[in-house]
Order: C-alpha cells, then sequence, then structure tokens
C-alpha cells in the first residue's frame, strides 16, 4: 500500500477580491521559497479540502490551493439561492487564477488537479502557457459535450434503474434535458425542491462511481448540505452552458501546450469519465505523457496516488 502524505496546515492564507462582489478564499502550504504549484479542484463547485494539502516533496513546492467561485470558503456561497450566478463562468475563473497569480507574486506555476479541475487546468495553460511550467492530471476531462451527455445519460446503460430515477426526478421531457432541467430546479424560490433536486442528483453521482474498486458508499451525498447545494447548483449552471467552452477547443488548441512537461494519469475503470478522452489528448500534446492505471477508476487508488506522487517528485527537481 502507498504511505499518503499527511496534510498540513497552511502557513498563509486569505480572501482575494475578483471583482463582482465575489472574494475567493486561498491559501498557501509547504515551502514558501518553494516550487510553486497550483491545485484546481473539480466539481465544478467541489472547493477544495484538507486532504488537497497532500502534496508529495511539499520540501521543494510551494503549494497553492483555492476555492472557485461560489464554493468553499468563497464568498457569496452557491448554496444560498440569494447568491446570482451570472459572475460564475469559466472565464470568470480563469481570470481569478491569473489574478491570483499576480496576487501572490508567482512567475509560473505547476497546475495540478483532475476531472473538471483538468478542463479549467487546460484552458489556462492553453491561453497562459508562458505562465506554466509543468501539469500533473489525474483523471482527464476536456468538458465536451459529448462528454456530458455521457456523463448525465450515456453511461446510464450501466445503471439503468438509478438513471430512470435520476430523470423521473429532473421531471425533463427527453435524456437531453435532464441537466438543464437540474439547473432550473436548483434555482427554484422553493427550498424543498432544491434540496431534492440536489438529492437526487447526488444519488446518480454515486451510482456511476458505485463500481469503482475506491467507490465510496454515498461520497457525494454524505456532503453538508450547504455543499451539496452549492455542488449542484454551480455544476448543473456550468454543464448546462457547456462551460462556456466551444465544442472540442481545449483538444483543437492542445498545440498551444507544445513545450510544457505533462504527465496524463488516468483510470481504465473510470465509467465517468472515459479513457480515451485522456487517449486523444496524450495524441494531441506532444509533450504529455501518458499513464494508464489497470485498477482504478475516477476514484483513483494507490496505484494512481503512486504515480501521482512519481510525476509531482520528479518535478519537484527540475
Amino acid at each position: 500500500m502507498v504511505e499518503r502524505d499527511s496534510p498540513v496546515e497552511p502557513y498563509d492564507h486569505g480572501m482575494l477580491d475578483v471583482g463582482d462582489g465575489n472574494l475567493v478564499y486561498w491559501e498557501t502550504c509547504g515551502n514558501p521559497d518553494g516550487k510553486p504549484a497550483l491545485v484546481v479542484h473539480g466539481g465544478p463547485g467541489s472547493g477544495c479540502s484538507a486532504g488537497a494539502r497532500r502534496f508529495p516533496r511539499l520540501d521543494r513546492y510551494r503549494v497553492v490551493l483555492f476555492d472557485q467561485r461560489g464554493c468553499g470558503r468563497s464568498t457569496p456561497h452557491a448554496g444560498d439561492p440569494a447568491t446570482g450566478m451570472s459572475f460564475n463562468t469559466t472565464e470568470h475563473l480563469l481570470a481569478d487564477m491569473e489574478r491570483l497569480r499576480r496576487h501572490l507574486g508567482i512567475e509560473k506555476w505547476l497546475l495540478f488537479g483532475g476531472s473538471w479541475g483538468s478542463t479549467l487546468i487546460l484552458a489556462y495553460a492553453e491561453r497562459h502557457p508562458h505562465r506554466t511550467s509543468e501539469i500533473v492530471v489525474p483523471g482527464v476531462t476536456m468538458t465536451r459535450r459529448s462528454e456530458i451527455d455521457w456523463l448525465y445519460h450515456g453511461v446510464a446503460r450501466f445503471f439503468p434503474e438509478e438513471w430512470d430515477l435520476f430523470r423521473a426526478a429532473s421531471g425533463a421531457d427527453s435524456a437531453g434535458g435532464v441537466v438543464r432541467a437540474y439547473a432550473r430546479l436548483m434555482g427554484d424560490p422553493d427550498p424543498q425542491v432544491r434540496v431534492k433536486a440536489a438529492d437526487a442528483w447526488c444519488a446518480w453521482e454515486d451510482a456511476v462511481i458505485s463500481l469503482e474498486p475506491n467507490g465510496k458508499r454515498n461520497a457525494y451525498s454524505d456532503r453538508p448540505l450547504a455543499a451539496r447545494l452549492a455542488l449542484v447548483r454551480i455544476c448543473t449552471h456550468y454543464f448546462s452552458h457547456d462551460a462556456w467552452l466551444e465544442e472540442g477547443i481545449l483538444l483543437g488548441n492542445a498545440g498551444r501546450l507544445a513545450g510544457i512537461p505533462g504527465v496524463l494519469i488516468h483510470g481504465r475503470h473510470d465509467l465517468g469519465g472515459p479513457f480515451r478522452t485522456a487517449w486523444e489528448l496524450a495524441r494531441a500534446w506532444p509533450d504529455a505523457g501518458l499513464v494508464p492505471i489497470t485498477d482504478s477508476g475516477h476514484t483513483g487508488s494507490d496505484t494512481m496516488r503512486g504515480q501521482i506522487h512519481r510525476a509531482l517528485s520528479g518535478f519537484a527537481e527540475q
């Protein structure tokens, strides 16, 4: 079994005013004089947990974590129905990342994150390649329409009963309208409607990871209510707008990553994010290596953690 690094306490933290009435929480841990590394969490809307501070070689890294708009410790919180969502888009998050880099006086940084985090990392690196030293992604996504459709419809072939419940709770007229239907429910003035929708969404997310070797029972459903409401509201907001990304743009612009060393680590048992996505990106990005993990899905494994440790430890020496 791979021994996991213990989380540490941050040596600095703050709330960054990013405009539009939003304050983004950030913290730093590790070596203040070390190599900068930014941890980009998933979701969208999951927030950064203390477990994200389990970073290899903290003696060599200055690790930066932040909660994206509307979630975690950032304010205002999307779990509050009074919080507007018009200033919470991919463009806003990319601008927040760059503002945070400047605020901390960082010239360039390694980017680390998976799932939705990898989409945001790719979008940032393709826009700011000169600010990106390396990239490590465990669990590759590019949030294409085909990927959204797969996660909230296509993968139902493995979970037909659970998906019937998921669709029924949305009230959608068609399979293709499920995500938009949930987005409408999460904007309903009735708190009971919002809670019911969030619970149904989280039950579906739990089902998708339930067959994985390390799939934890009720991983989404057991989160605190405010965190569930923010997660589902932000997820449905982003996915109902295709994350404001032109279809296939991240893959199409992968050439902009030339010269940036990358490691793509992906579980072959990831039902929600099929391995092909990582394979396609690796073909388009010649400076990235692809590491298939045969005992892992979206939730990782000891083998995946070992490969993450190896990649980050290797870049720490560069």
